[in-house]
């Protein structure tokens, strides 16, 4: 009878990706100064390139931080890919964004230069093309008026357009599926530092009953980093936050069913099969105990010669010394002997001696270790020699008196175990794997259970039917008929199906609706906003643009709205000032005047 198969394990490595420097291309001979450029400017990764229909993708991606030490000058900051490794300079990186919101407007401004930079923009003092941006839902007024004056009055821009990532995701996707219907539905969108719930109601969107949760893919990779840093505990500052965005990138999934799978993960048998092991960097250097005998041996020689050459430099380094000593004396006797009495007992005082004598017994005393010295140096190879075979020849113990007498050099300190002890092979690269087992499921799952991290809040599917109950049953039905998924951290295997469960539990029994993931959910923003820039050339008489004059007679909180941007609420301003009496006519109080004086000049008179 054959023995079962064991499961294979499933080993991985961290690739450590080390970012290489953006290019700068060229200006392309096909953008006129007409041509838009579009920036998803995202919390993770900002994503450029210019509005033209022969891109499959954006050219220029990269991580949406800034890394400038205190005090350096502002050419020596390095922006996104410039960056080879995020961790040695972790404490360094500052990032425009507060949650999705833009609030730190200088290294914005950084950002902006590294895009125009790299697109080949070489025109001085202003860029001379249209700029389609993104932003987070309802952004606030402040934020984008600090926008508008940064691309208007230090950038010199013609026209701005702005509009909602998840929202150019999702008519971009309508638009493929079917241009003519109608585009009401309600978005799931989740990032790096919040997720979304917007309601679109016949190609708008319904800022009003829109829904952030702040549980995204930032919060899942801290996540995952506390979990693996309490299970190993040995491995603190190899289980890093890049290393964990890319565990949940590549080897995380999200679970359709969470208690069922769970108790899936307490078979054995399960367990082997699916835990990926993680296998970190280590030497290849065994620990002592599993030194044999003749490397033990070779060790200790090795030692030993090392231990001879530091006596022989000492012996050497003494015996220069000695002799300095001895020429210096015998210099200062020489001066007795050619009768310079004053500078002889000047010198003496020097050397701190009362007499000759003195210096006469030293002379002596220097020149017979002088003597001895040498004679040790003429002589120690054969004595080394001779002393390294007598060591080698005797059985060492550990502990011997070598490690006691010279630390510096450690011996193996576990006592040497019976020939008849089987001892267990010690694994290295066992040591050095992480088993991700129930942590592949766990930190996806915070999108729907943000208790599991602490947080005190909603998760998407509670926020989602709290979302529907504020409408009609006949648009619960119409929104719910085309639920659309988009956002890199939508990415995870099992989501479409884990949100139709959750949708079939909280819909009535035998309604209908329908589950969309975005056909590429991380590019699909900047390539809906693309999509949308060809479409509406700012030339044209389409009111999705900002121009200049619009922005200096308007404000910088203007918006241009269309089918992808916020909805523009202005700015009420109280200019109602302190209240205070009426005015009174001038007539009035000239007749009041004229009648007091009359009666006073009738009373003095009386009187």
């Amino acid at each position: 009878m054959a023995a079962p198969q064991q499961p294979a394990c499933q080993i991985f490595s961290f690739r450590d990706c080390k970012a290489s420097p953006d290019p700068i291309f060229n200006l392309p001979a096909s953008c006129g100064t007409s041509t838009p450029i579009v920036i998803d400017n995202g919390s993770f990764q900002t994503r450029a390139d210019w509005a033209t229909a022969d891109l499959e993708a954006p050219r220029l991606l990269f991580r949406s931080v800034a890394a400038r030490s205190r005090g350096a000058a502002r050419s020596e900051t390095q922006i996104g890919n410039d960056i080879p490794n995020l961790e040695p300079l972790r404490w360094l990186l500052k990032s425009q964004f507060d949650r999705d919101v833009v609030v730190n407007f200088e290294i914005q401004e950084l950002i902006f230069d590294h895009v125009f930079s790299h697109l080949g923009i070489t025109s001085e003092g202003r860029v001379e093309h249209p700029i389609v941006l993104t932003e987070a839902p309802c952004n606030p007024l402040h934020c984008r008026q600090m926008m508008s004056e940064l691309l208007f009055e230090c950038y010199g821009v013609p026209h701005v357009s702005y509009g909602v990532d998840a929202l150019y995701s999702f008519h971009r996707d309508n638009n493929q599926r079917n241009p003519l219907h109608p585009r009401t539905g309600i978005i799931l969108s989740s990032g790096y530092h919040c997720s979304h719930i917007l309601p679109v109601i016949e190609g708008r969107f319904d800022a009003t009953n829109c829904k952030r949760v702040n549980v995204a893919g930032g919060q899942a990779a801290a996540y995952l980093q506390r979990l693996l840093q309490l299970k190993y505990p040995g491995h603190l500052a190899a289980i890093t936050l890049s290393r964990m965005e890319e565990l949940l990138h590549e080897h995380s999934y999200t679970a359709v069913d969470y208690q069922e799978e769970l108790e899936k993960w307490r078979s054995p048998d399960f367990y082997e099969r699916e835990v990926h092991r993680m296998q970190l960097p280590f030497s290849g250097k065994l620990p002592g105990g599993c030194v044999s005998a003749e490397e033990r041996q070779e060790r200790r020689a090795q030692q030993l010669r090392r231990l001879q050459e530091i006596n022989a430099r000492r012996r050497g380094e003494k015996l220069q010394q000695d002799q300095e000593r001895l020429d210096r004396l015998m210099a200062v006797q020489e001066l007795l002997e050619d009768g310079l009495l004053d500078q002889f007992h000047k010198s003496l005082v020097e050397l701190n001696m009362d007499s000759a004598e003195e210096l006469q017994s030293y002379i002596n005393k220097l020149q017979q270790a002088v003597e001895q010295g040498r004679h040790k140096l003429l002589h120690s190879d054969a004595t080394e020699g001779k002393t390294e075979v007598s060591e080698l020849e005797q059985p060492m113990e550990e502990g011997d008196s070598m490690a006691m007498m010279y630390p510096d050099f450690p011996e193996d300190t576990l006592p040497e175990k019976p020939l008849n002890v089987v001892q267990p092979a010690f694994n290295m690269a066992e040591y050095h794997q992480l088993f991700v087992g129930t942590e592949r499921l766990r930190c996806p799952e915070i999108l729907f259970q943000p208790s599991l991290t602490g947080e005190d809040q909603m998760g998407l599917t509670e926020t989602l039917q709290y979302v529907l109950s504020m409408y009609t049953k006949e648009q619960q039905e119409v929104l719910v008929s085309n639920v659309f998924l988009t956002g890199g951290n939508m990415q995870y295997p099992g989501m479409k199906e884990r949100m139709e469960r959750e949708l079939l539990a909280i819909r009535p029994f035998q309604s209908h609706f329908k589950v969309t993931m975005a056909s590429q959910p991380a590019l699909d923003a900047w390539l809906g906003a693309r999509d949308w820039a060809l479409e509406h050339p700012p030339s044209g008489e389409d009111k999705g643009w900002i121009s200049r004059q619009d922005y200096e007679e308007k404000g910088g909180e203007y918006l241009g709205e269309h089918c992808a941007s916020n909805v523009f609420v202005p700015m009420k301003v109280n200019k109602n000032g302190p209240s205070r009496p009426a005015e009174v006519p001038i007539a009035m109080v000239t007749a009041a005047l004229t009648a007091s004086s009359s009666a006073a000049d009738v009373a003095m008179v009386t009187s």
